[in-house]
């Protein structure tokens, strides 16, 4: 009866069945075949190709497959390299989506020859790919550049990672081939700064080729702001006016900003970030050791839908700064690592108070929280052996034929409350002892 299906519907059953099941069920005939091949490309599987002679009859299995997302290792300006990326323009390119070379070295011909094939890119990863960039002079013809745009007219997401030869007239000519961005990466690039009150109202003709100025970002920003939605500037050493700049651009909507090492940023920037650029869900703070517990208030303050925050390496945030997490009530992932001074009662004050509902807290890292201290241990002891919880558990241990129980509640503020919580990272927190992490496995035993 299954084999009269038509396979789109096959194919959809098949794609809720687990990893090994679907591949037990592709022996079952050549139309379970097909339809559990097609289950298989998932959009967010990536397939990491080294770059060898002996990845060639890879490659044409996968193009059969139709694979969409890739990653090529190894990659460098060999005759072997030319061979591959050749391979994969005929054979993946025409529904290639996601390729990433990060780290490569392609010459600039190759790289062009590739992306002319792969018409349906929406992801490219050019992270580490220095070689593209040291001439200056990729893309720099205009009819390649028409040629290339008309490709990457799609193109979603562009990642320039780390390239320290990236300047103003290389990142100006890229962009301009990708109308379309969405998400961009300019991590640990060398972004300079000139301050005064004439940042980004220099035109396309100042553009330097020696260096990647802030104004001719700030000048990009400003004419995709409809469109761009997420940045990610970590490493580039962003100052506190560059930051205010960049949240005060007319109809910039970001969602999603990462600022990961840029140490020189102040709390009154951040402030004026969160009062900007309100609908931002994810950000990243980690190691911008200028900030401390008055950046978490204008956070919590101001992005009442944050679903992601990293604050890692926050040396001066502490216990009180913690207690205005409390208003992030859509919350989902939260990193601490490496607050030294964060022991942990802040935290079970906002996210663990029986006084409103629980955050939805699903990931949350204290590693290499040296100050994470054992009274959180004992304050939970004292929850669970409670003379209101002990008599519900022990008549629960008594009378199970009765029927399951709803899991009795701690009392007062705890990180037991976190009913959604799935990944807990308490790496090197010395202070904390086996009898702590007994009691929170046994809770989470106990609810299911």
């Amino acid at each position: 009866m299954a084999e009269s299906l038509p396979q789109e519907m096959l194919t959809y059953i098949l794609s809720f069945l687990p990893l090994s099941d679907q591949k037990e069920a592709s022996l079952v005939s050549r139309a379970w075949y097909c339809a559990a091949q097609n289950a298989l490309r998932e959009t967010n599987v990536q397939y990491n190709i080294p770059v060898s002679s002996a990845s060639l009859p890879a490659i044409k299995s996968l193009g059969l497959r139709g694979i969409t997302c890739i990653s090529l290792t190894n990659l460098d300006d060999s005759p072997a390299s030319h061979e591959v990326l050749e391979c994969v323009a005929y054979h993946l390119g025409p529904h290639l989506q996601s390729l990433c070379l990060s780290g490569g070295s392609p010459s600039e011909a190759a790289f062009v020859a590739l992306i002319l094939g792969c018409p349906a890119l929406r992801i490219l990863d050019l992270s580490g790919c220095n070689s593209l960039f040291t001439s200056g002079m990729l893309l720099a013809q205009p009819e390649t550049a028409q040629r290339v745009q008309q490709v990457l007219s799609g193109l979603c997401e562009l990642n320039l990672a780390g390239l320290w030869d990236l300047t103003d007239l290389s990142f100006n000519r890229l962009s301009s081939c990708a109308p379309s961005l969405e998400r961009l990466s300019l991590a640990y690039c060398h972004l300079t700064f000139e301050l005064g009150p004439a940042w980004g109202s220099l035109g396309p003709q100042d553009s330097s080729p020696s260096q990647l100025s802030f104004h001719n970002l700030l000048r990009f920003v400003k004419e995709r702001a409809g469109r761009l939605h997420a940045l990610d500037l970590s490493g580039t050493g962003l100052l506190p006016e560059a930051l205010q700049a960049l949240g005060q651009v007319a109809g910039l909507q970001l969602q999603e900003l990462s600022l990961h090492g840029c140490q020189d940023l102040s709390t009154e920037a951040v402030a004026a970030l969160c009062r900007l650029q309100s609908g931002l869900i994810s950000l990243d703070l980690g190691g911008c050791s200028g900030l401390a517990d008055g950046a978490l208030v204008a956070i919590s303050r101001g992005l009442g839908h944050l679903q992601r925050l990293s604050l890692r390496k926050l040396q001066r945030l502490t216990d009180a700064g913690c207690t205005a997490l409390g208003g992030l009530q859509e919350l989902q992932s939260l990193d601490l690592a490496e607050c030294c001074l964060v022991s942990g009662w802040g935290l079970a004050q906002a996210l663990g108070s029986g006084h409103r509902a629980p955050a939805p807290l699903a990931s949350l890292s204290l590693a290499y929280c040296a100050s994470l201290k054992d009274h959180l241990r004992a304050k939970l002891r004292r929850n669970l052996r409670s003379r209101s919880l002990f008599p519900q558990l022990h008549q629960e241990l008594e009378h199970q034929a009765s029927g399951p129980k709803e899991p009795p509640q701690p009392q007062g503020p705890s990180l037991l409350m976190l009913r959604a919580l799935q990944e807990l990272d308490l790496t090197a927190c010395s202070k904390l002892t086996d009898a702590s992490l007994a009691k929170v496995w046994d809770w989470d035993w106990r609810c299911g």
